[in-house]
């Protein structure tokens, strides 16, 4: 389980430079609300969107997991059933809630605050 991890890290640290910009390289909320909200809308293209969209979403709520950082005796509860999903959605509330503004934070931050809130642990 480690060494998937490991390699799921190292792969996804690989691809980053592909992500930078014109705003530090950080990728964006913006960024990952496209392929999140296109695999409910397109037809053509909707499950690639829906792998990168999911993928996002496992591989950062699994490092939150790894790290101590959600689960039993933390702030933060993923759901334990259809989590790429429930996150996926919660996500697009959470940035469309204040989209001028929270379009234009990193993906992280904006994961980070989804969780956070929708996901808090004793709700």
């Amino acid at each position: 389980m480690r060494s998937i991890l490991t390699i799921t890290v190292s792969a996804l640290l690989l691809a980053a430079p592909a992500y930078a910009g014109s705003h530090g390289g950080a990728y964006m909320a913006e960024e990952l609300m496209s392929p999140c909200q296109e695999a409910d809308n397109d037809a053509r293209w909707g499950e690639a969107a829906e792998t990168e969209c999911e993928q996002y979403i496992i591989g950062f709520v699994d490092a939150l997991k790894a790290t101590g950082m959600a689960g039993e005796g933390t702030k933060i509860c993923p759901p334990e059933l259809n989590t790429a999903d429930e996150v996926r959605w919660a996500f697009l509330r959470w940035v469309h809630a204040d989209y001028t503004a929270r379009k234009k934070m990193p993906a992280a931050d904006a994961m980070m605050g989804t969780l956070s809130e929708a996901f808090a642990c004793g709700q």
